[in-house]
């Protein structure tokens, strides 16, 4: 219902899709292409002819087909950008089924060749320039004058290209140049007025005592302050059916942790400090514990609440829970020293792999990693160089914050029912409010 008291049709719910994170509905879409004076028909698809690059694409049906950049301006002018078509395809008619629906399986992809110029590259830096906006968005070419953005381009592949343009001209652009400078001509003329290129993180010799990178240093005092606690686990749990092969599931976690140089690091201290060192050899423990389904979310709940000791113990833990022969849960406590949020995503795909390889009798074929987080930490360290030299990147960081935040209080006093603990008890909950619309 809108505010008029009319009822709208937006298309099917089942139709809703996600790309980076909003959620989006085709109908919608297709209810503002139509109301185009030149358009009688739309169809809004969200398709990934490349893999892990989801877009949007508009079909259009027109007697007088408006040109591309038309249609996505006027979607432009009445949608938020995530909902504008990455591209739009004009069709004669829509493919329909036998029963009259829309047949999207009929609805072809879009072509992938430049529309917006057909002017060539003048210099030898707008061709490279062209060149990676092709390789990151994925397009056999793309011309001079054609913008990054209407051409599918997001965010996230803008700070692709960014790292490409670092290492094929060894200059630094902002991502910001990138939204203001939207084509490969426009990014070229900027480049002879860019700053140099930040030091590249490579491969490097470590030292016998590798310090700790700063997100380390954090996690490290907290410890430290606080003692061993579970306030920095990140736990991934994975429901397993089928019957299940423990040996090769202990040695795929062995392959994984041989892979990643952070999941076999230790934080010894010594006067008052800590460096990290990593362990050469390592097993994975894999205990199994028998239980029922009733019992199965406290048993999550502290296979979560394990206590790491980061001087000697490996930041992952794992624990199987067993609920019948052919029904298991693989319980996995990272601790945050060691990984993110994001980072759970590799640890998962990297285990699969690994565990593939084991069921089989084969050791997991990977290509080695180019880097490991050590080699970070002395990249981040050189980067951001000594805190009391003046000239370096961390004090010139430092001075900024200092006085952005310069008076600011240190705590947000919100009217709460009680005072708030001298000591922090992590003791808090959720409480659950619904606001009706009127509200």
């Amino acid at each position: 219902w809108n505010p008029d008291g009319e009822l709208e049709f937006v298309g099917r719910a089942d139709h809703q899709v996600k790309i980076r994170g909003f959620r989006i509905e085709p109908g919608e879409i297709e209810n503002v292409l139509t109301e185009h004076p030149h358009i009688t028909q739309a169809a809004v698809l969200a398709r990934e002819d490349q893999p892990g690059r989801t877009r949007l694409v508009a079909y259009v049906v027109a007697p007088r087909t408006p040109r591309p950049e038309e249609i996505r301006e006027f979607v432009r002018g009445r949608l938020p950008e995530h909902m504008v078509p990455s591209a739009v395809v004009p069709l004669d008619s829509l493919p329909l089924t036998a029963n009259g629906k829309l047949d999207r399986a009929a609805l072809p992809a879009p072509d992938a060749a430049p529309t917006a110029s057909a002017r060539e590259a003048r210099t030898p830096q707008e061709q490279i320039v062209c060149d990676l906006f092709a390789q990151v968005l994925g397009l056999p070419r793309v011309g001079v004058d054609e913008d990054f953005f209407e051409l599918g381009g997001h965010s996230l592949l803008a700070t692709r290209l960014i790292a490409r343009i670092r290492a094929a001209f060894s200059v630094e652009i902002g991502l910001r140049t990138l939204f203001e400078a939207r084509t490969a001509g426009a990014v070229a003329a900027r480049l002879d007025t860019a700053g140099p290129a930040r030091l590249a993180l490579t491969k490097q010799r470590l030292p016998d005592a590798v310090p700790l990178s700063f997100a380390q240093r954090r996690l490290w005092f907290l410890h430290k302050m606080e003692g061993p606690s579970a306030t920095y686990n990140i736990p991934l749990t994975l429901s397993l059916s089928g019957e299940l092969d423990r040996d090769a599931l202990r040695a795929a976690l062995d392959d994984v942790v041989a892979r990643h140089e952070s999941l076999r690091t230790v934080f010894p201290e010594t006067d008052g400090t800590s460096c990290q060192h990593v362990l050469d050899d390592v097993t994975v423990e894999l205990p199994a514990t028998d239980i029922t389904e009733t019992q199965l979310a406290e048993a999550l709940k502290a296979a979560a609440r394990h206590s790491f000791d980061l001087a000697s113990d490996i930041p992952l833990r794992a624990e199987l829970l067993r609920l019948a022969p052919d029904r298991h849960v693989l319980v996995l406590v990272l601790h945050h020293i060691a990984g993110d949020g994001w980072s759970l995503g590799p640890l998962a795909s990297d285990l699969t792999r690994a565990y593939t390889a084991r069921v089989e009798g084969r050791v997991p074929e990977w290509a080695a990693l180019p880097v490991q987080y050590a080699d970070y930490t002395l990249w981040q360290n050189e980067l951001l160089g000594d805190q009391d030299d003046p000239d370096s990147l961390f004090a010139t960081q430092i001075e900024y914050w200092r006085g952005a935040l310069a008076g600011l209080p240190d705590q947000l006093t919100l009217p709460t029912d009680r005072p708030r603990p001298a000591v922090m008890t992590y003791r808090g909950d959720y409480v659950t409010v619904d606001m009706d619309a009127d509200l």
